[in-house]
């Protein structure tokens, strides 16, 4: 029984290569761990690495990665997908084509759990940290696609995961930065977990828990991630038998509960999480729960439990290494993210070859990192690529300077971020939009965000919705209002 198992640093690829990345992966290997959770990289590096890790460790190891975007929201070279409130309003083909796509890309780079789907419900307008990423606020329809993400994902022999346990959807503080608490009822708190309920019974095989407290459950006012009631929630009244992951322990959630990353690590263990991921250290990790078990404030035969569940989802993954790598599947992407662009106010606009375009951009997504966070700034969001799309569709992309005769098209960029800290606009983000409509009132407003944006550029006369900033979502936004001639 080596504790080592149950902990899952992150693999940061930062534009290395697999020789510059390998090191670090052997010094984990060697240490023990059960596996990697990925950040970056290649489909062709990742296939490349995890044979060498296999190789190297000798037996089974687990890489995963957030995927709720598809394989391409982590990997070059495989499919980017909308997120998850644009495929909700997709037929059932769309839906089983988005995660049979993530699944397959994701087995064929080696990577046999996928950290998706979001099972939260959409229903606190101020939460920070879930909107799009959900598939809705309606438990019923959440539930039913959720049943379906994981039957069709595992399918294909990945893993999914459905998070965060019991629901991070009621939150109005973002995990990642401090300790949300959420004072809902049981009742409530029932209805939340009405898409976990449907991920068990459609066979989930992991379940990750929120760093959030609530007072319902757990009175002493532990996370949920630390909480012994809300593991036997999860265990004893949803009847789930597989790994329970908690989330990233380097987030600001736990020290903001007073403990240290390896106290959190031994407490979350001894109420029942199975896998520790993204500890900032795993060395001091697996060193604290060898101390823990030496002392006795970790039974063994929990630790040992753990292990035997992380090792079997470990040997139970379908990578396929030996496979051809696929394609990406950009055109197909392209047509599910064109079908998700939803009218929110007036009228879709139509526009034909040759139609002159002032594009104003504003970008609400700036975000700055804390100083006490361990992992570099993520590079700059790419928010050239609709100017791109409109001109390959012949479209002229004038700046917004331009004098001539044009329609304004206004693209304002407000995604979920980690340690953003807000659901909306920013005052300034909305000013800026709301003094450009003045001076154009005709102008096409574009959110590249949450539709319920809307509600602060009131004076807009159309809005249209295009659910996040992602390069693929530009291109749709092109792909739907310039019209393509027959």
């Amino acid at each position: 029984m080596n504790p080592a198992r149950l902990v899952f640093p992150a693999l940061r690829w930062e534009s290395r290569t697999p020789d510059e990345v390998w090191p670090d992966v052997r010094a984990a290997l060697d240490l023990g761990v059960g596996g990697f959770v990925v950040f970056g990289g290649s489909v062709m590096a990742m296939k490349e690495l995890v044979g060498r890790a296999l190789e190297h460790a000798g037996r089974p190891v687990l890489f995963a990665a957030d995927l709720e975007r598809g394989a391409g929201q982590q990997l070059e070279g495989a499919t980017p997908l909308p997120p998850a409130a644009a495929l909700a309003g997709m037929t059932d083909r769309g839906l089983l084509v988005a995660a049979r796509m993530t699944a397959q890309e994701a087995a064929s780079a080696g990577i046999g759990w996928v950290l998706a789907p979001v099972a939260d419900l959409d229903v606190e307008p101020a939460n920070p940290i879930v909107g799009t990423r959900s598939f809705g606020a309606d438990p019923a329809a959440v539930a039913d696609i959720v049943r379906v993400w994981v039957r069709t994902a595992q399918d294909e022999g990945v893993h999914a995961c459905a998070k965060h346990f019991p629901g991070h959807g009621r939150t109005t503080a973002d995990s990642h930065a401090e300790l949300p608490v959420v004072g809902a009822t049981r009742g409530e708190l029932d209805v939340d977990l009405t898409p976990f309920g449907a991920a068990i019974q459609a066979g989930v095989r992991t379940v990750m828990m929120a760093h959030v407290v609530y007072p319902v459950l757990d009175p002493s006012g532990v996370p949920a991630s630390l909480s012994p009631p809300v593991y036997r929630l999860l265990r004893d009244e949803l009847r789930f038998d597989g790994v329970v992951a908690s989330d990233a322990l380097i987030m600001h959630a736990i020290s903001a509960s007073g403990r240290s990353e390896t106290e959190a690590a031994v407490e979350a263990v001894r109420a029942g999480c199975d896998a520790l991921l993204y500890p900032s250290s795993p060395e001091e990790t697996v060193v604290g729960l060898n101390a823990a078990i030496s002392s006795g404030a970790l039974e063994r035969a929990r630790v040992s439990d753990a292990v035997e569940r992380v090792e079997r989802l470990a040997a139970d993954a379908r990578i396929e290494l030996g496979d051809p790598v696929p394609e990406p599947s950009s055109a197909q992407a392209l047509e599910l993210a064109t079908s998700s662009i939803l009218p929110v106010r007036g009228m879709f606009p139509r526009w034909w070859p040759g139609q002159s375009l002032r594009v104003h951009v504003i970008d609400d997504d700036i975000v700055a990192l804390p100083d006490s966070l361990s992992v570099p700034a993520a590079p700059p969001r790419d928010r050239g690529e609709l100017a791109r799309a409109l001109e390959a569709r012949a479209a002229r992309v004038e700046g917004p300077s331009y004098r001539g005769p044009a329609v304004d098209l206004i693209a304002i960029f407000s995604e979920v971020r980690s340690w953003k800290g807000r659901a909306d606009l920013a005052p300034e983000t909305a000013s800026a939009a709301l003094a450009m409509i003045e001076k154009a009132p005709e102008a096409v407003v574009v959110l590249f965000g949450h539709p319920r944006l809307a509600d602060q550029v009131p004076s807009a006369a159309t809005v249209v919705c295009a659910w996040s900033g992602d390069p693929l979502m530009q291109e749709a936004v092109a792909e739907r209002l310039i019209v393509t001639p027959t």
